[in-house]
């Protein structure tokens, strides 16, 4: 046990390379993250199990029961339904406002619509991404068409 022990103290050291070579060679095969914590606790089970058992043949046989009554596909996962902020949620103008903010001598003009922000007939979802689009460089999106004030600094 004193052995586990150490081996598991000595995990705590190790970064994450080091870590996923330990991982490979404890399962044969590479790990499909390569987060030290996930490996820390994946490689101290792997550890415990080799040195004192692991699941016993009932607990074994109870988890194949449980997995068998799961319905997943095993495909390629469907695509989460993006959850839609109310109206006070999302703090956006109106729908049907226009926006516009003159930036280096040019007006940008974005249309605020039901499903995201027209700007140039394309549409893009959030005032992030307008823009993104039209200077080039990261921007706040509320920041830039001057709908929100910076906050002080403290």
């Amino acid at each position: 046990m004193n052995t586990i022990a150490a081996q598991i103290t000595a995990l705590q050291t190790l970064p994450a390379a080091q870590l996923a070579e330990r991982y490979t060679e404890l399962f044969g095969r590479p790990p499909r993250v390569r987060n030290a914590a996930w490996l820390r606790r994946q490689i101290a089970w792997q550890l415990q199990a080799g040195e004192l058992g692991g699941l016993s043949d009932r607990a074994r046989l109870r988890l194949d029961e449980l997995v068998a009554k799961i319905d997943l596909p095993l495909g390629t996962p469907a695509p989460r339904p993006r959850p839609q902020p109310t109206r006070a949620e999302s703090k956006a103008p109106m729908i049907g406002t226009v926006i516009t903010r003159r930036y280096r001598d040019q007006d940008i003009k974005v249309a605020v619509r039901d499903n995201g922000f027209e700007w140039n007939g394309t549409l893009y979802h959030s005032l992030t991404a307008v823009a993104r689009a039209a200077t080039g460089s990261a921007w706040n999106g509320r920041l830039f068409f001057n709908l929100t004030q910076r906050r002080a600094a403290q």
